[in-house]
């Protein structure tokens, strides 16, 4: 990883490439309204101290409670310790209202009586002074959930009157149609809470119900169709330097592997075990890891986890665990300094111009391909030692080299052409060949789109841009690469690369980690991106402009120059991991991944203990904490437009399991399931997630047939069908 900013690479180098009411009822009623409204009176500037989220706010109850003002149109008696009586002939309306009202609630609640003629009558909504609309909702038994002879029990969900969480202080009651002048009665009128599992998924942006069956979803597994395997390795993630030693969830989401990779690894001094160089991500200082390779690989070892090993080809390694790139003590003030001793600086001027660096030699010692290869065979050594099995199953050849001249300026400040990337792959790789001839060795690591197809040197500062890919007949990088590497291995017999590597961050803007907004032009965004994994209609909404289809177009590269390469995304993030929208886009990868036959992808780093991203994962890998997974076996599928559809099947044929995904944060969707040549449908079990910190929660199953079934799907939500045939 670059910076912190990681997905301003891309754009850093394409710079260097350069409700209306008919009747006139209405009219009549909306001027009442806003009559009623106007003599209202505002709330004051200065916020309201929030109210307890654990308890119910009283409005009515024998009686308006204190703080609450009653204002509206309709003829009406408040008379004490008794219900509310109004007469809402004449589109008659109530309004309730207390400035500052604060607080977060799961549902308004009250009773009331009216006589039987009036049918379906009331409406309420919500309000507030500015320009907030509000559903208006009609009082329908959907909302009834207790009914005597003389009162009507009334609970309307939060997410149908609010379905925006947006800031109100007013509560509205009024008649939809002309009623008699009998008398209403109201009493017991409350905003009850929502509970505490409620409360954080709607922080999360999600646990919402939706009102009715919802949107009929049409979706098809095709078991009768050809079907092909999942790699295990797709649900890998990468190890977080800083918090390592501190975090155990890591270990719970079901990861098969785990990536030591990142920046500072091109400078890994495996002989010192604890040394590496920061590059330009922390001033470019050698510093002393709490950890090295060997306990991460140990790590994994205890935890039953695979090890992908980023190998250094840079050439150069941390001498020592103290020295700086830029010392002030040597280059003078700088734009940024750690004053860490000695103080190093970013190796800026504070006129914004890059200062030459000093020798290699300052940070670093030499580290050529025999340097590599002593590690590995120390590795399988060591696996020899504990009875032979492996301890690193892919060895990834460096990382981002295209970035080097940015990353690690202060050893490596010319920009990386065609040539040296295709002769430090082959020295390199050639050595790791020899010390384990079964190897599965993978690279070039890339970063992202620009050096999908032209070199760091393409666009060096100084040279007409292009001048190296136009030197090397015009062909775009990787598939020269990958063309240069087929025809060494014709020529020597000697392999040096097994998976094809390539990283890859949505560029629209969607964020990165825990960072990201959660608007919902962003959420949508965000969960839409990922249809540049795969989608060759799909124009990805960023400055790149066109469509990416990364995972089609590389394995196409590979088919037509390399054939044979497994295809690995060593880095991805969609941002906001703390956000359904991030959860969902997570799901949506995992399953894509699956789908499209990925030989392994890499999360970048890993997700928070239950986040949605961290249940996105346990959606594939156990979803119940009983070990409940996805098979092994992907099965083609369909589904509509605004949801996803990931279908597997074992062995025998006879356990599917079903990852559904609603991508509507606030309207539910019908699924209606069909499955081809799938054979009777035996058991069904429904484990659902809408954003609750404990995950996914049994539902209640749907209409069943033998080849078919009805299953509702909430807003924003990831939905699990573990299922038997027969």
């Amino acid at each position: 990883m670059a910076d912190s900013a990681k997905q301003t690479r891309w754009k850093r180098n394409v710079i260097l490439t350069c409700v209306v009411l008919g009747s006139s009822a209405g009219v009549a009623m909306a001027q009442q309204g806003a009559a009623a409204a106007k003599d209202a009176p505002q709330p004051a500037t200065t916020p309201a101290a929030p109210q307890d989220p654990t308890a119910s706010v009283v409005i009515y109850d024998g009686g308006l409670k204190p703080g609450w003002k009653d204002i509206g149109w309709a003829p009406r008696e408040l008379p004490k310790s008794a219900p509310a009586r109004l007469r809402m002939f004449n589109y008659g309306g109530w309004i309730l209202y207390q400035p500052k009202l604060g607080g977060a609630y799961g549902a308004l609640t009250f009773r009331f009586t009216a006589p039987e003629s009036y049918g379906e009558f009331l409406d309420v909504r919500l309000d507030s002074p500015g320009a907030a609309v509000f559903p208006h909702v009609r009082i329908s038994p959907e909302f009834i959930v207790k009914k005597d002879r003389e009162w009507a029990e009334v609970v309307v969900p939060m997410e149908v009157l609010n379905p925006r969480s947006l800031p109100f202080d007013r509560l509205v009651m009024r008649a939809s149609k002309d009623v008699a002048r009998d008398w209403v009665l109201f009493d017991k009128v409350a905003l009850v809470p929502l509970s505490p599992e409620i409360a954080a998924a709607r922080a999360a942006g999600g646990g919402r119900a939706g009102r009715g069956a919802g949107k009929e979803s049409k979706m098809v597994i095709d078991c009768a169709a050809p079907s092909r395997p999942i790699s295990p390795l797709i649900y890998g993630i990468a190890l977080d330097g800083n918090r390592e030693t501190q975090d155990t969830h890591q270990w719970k989401l079901g990861a098969t592997i785990r990536r030591w990779g990142g920046n500072p690894t091109s400078r890994y001094n495996w002989k010192l075990g604890r040394a590496w160089n920061t590059g330009n991500d922390w001033y470019f200082r050698n510093v002393q890891l709490g950890f090295g390779a060997d306990d991460f690989l140990e790590s994994n070892r205890k935890n039953n986890t695979q090890s992908a090993l980023t190998l250094p080809l840079i050439g150069w390694v941390a001498k020592d665990t103290s020295s700086v790139g830029f010392p002030v003590s040597e280059f003078g003030p700088q734009q940024a300094v750690d004053e860490t001793e000695p103080a190093g600086g970013n190796g800026i001027r504070r006129d914004g111009t890059p200062l030459p660096p000093g020798l290699p030699s300052t940070t670093s010692v030499q580290a050529p391909p025999e340097f590599i290869s002593e590690w590995v065979r120390a590795l399988r050594e060591a696996d020899s030692k504990r009875g032979g099995a492996r301890g690193v199953h892919m060895y990834i050849l460096d990382n981002e080299p295209a970035l080097w001249s940015s990353t690690h300026r202060d050893v490596h400040p010319e920009p990386l052409g065609y040539d040296e990337l295709l002769k430090r792959t082959i020295d390199y790789g050639t050595v790791v060949r020899r010390a384990d001839p079964e190897a599965v060795i993978a690279g070039p690591a890339e970063w992202g789109w620009t050096n999908y197809f032209w070199s760091a040197a393409d666009f060096a500062p100084g040279r007409p841009p292009y001048t190296d890919r136009r030197a090397h007949g015009d062909v775009a990088l990787l598939p020269w690469y990958l063309r240069s590497l087929r025809d060494h291995e014709k020529k020597t017999g000697v392999r040096v690369l097994d998976v094809v590597d390539v990283h890859f961050y949505p560029q629209s803007n969607v964020g990165l980690g825990l960072e990201g907004a959660t608007d919902p032009d962003t959420n949508a965004r965000r969960i839409r991106s990922t249809r540049a994994l795969w989608d060759p209609t799909y124009k990805d909404e960023s400055w790149i402009g066109e469509p990416i289809q990364l995972i089609p177009r590389v394995k196409q590269w590979i088919a037509e120059n390399y054939p044979g390469r497994g295809m690995s995304i060593g880095e991805y993030n969609f941002g906001a991991l703390k956000h359904m929208s991030g959860g969902l886009a997570q799901a949506e990868a995992l399953g894509r991944f699956g789908q499209q036959g990925l030989s392994s992808a890499f999360f970048w780093q890993y997700p928070p203990d239950s986040s949605p991203t961290f249940w996105a994962f346990r959606a594939y890998r156990d979803f119940d904490g009983k070990g409940g997974r996805f098979q092994d076996i992907s099965l083609p599928t369909t589904a509509a437009e605004g949801t996803s559809l990931f279908a597997s099947r074992d062995a025998s044929g006879k356990k599917l399991t079903a990852v559904l995904l609603n991508f509507d944060p606030e309207q539910a969707a019908q699924a209606q399931l069909e499955f081809k040549g799938c054979g009777t449908l035996n058991t069904v079990r429904v484990l659902g997630y809408s954003g609750a910190p404990g995950g996914f929660t049994e539902q209640a199953t749907g209409t069943k047939a033998e080849q078919a079934l009805s299953q509702r799907l909430p807003p924003y939500s990831i939905t699990v069908l573990d299922l038997t045939v027969k």
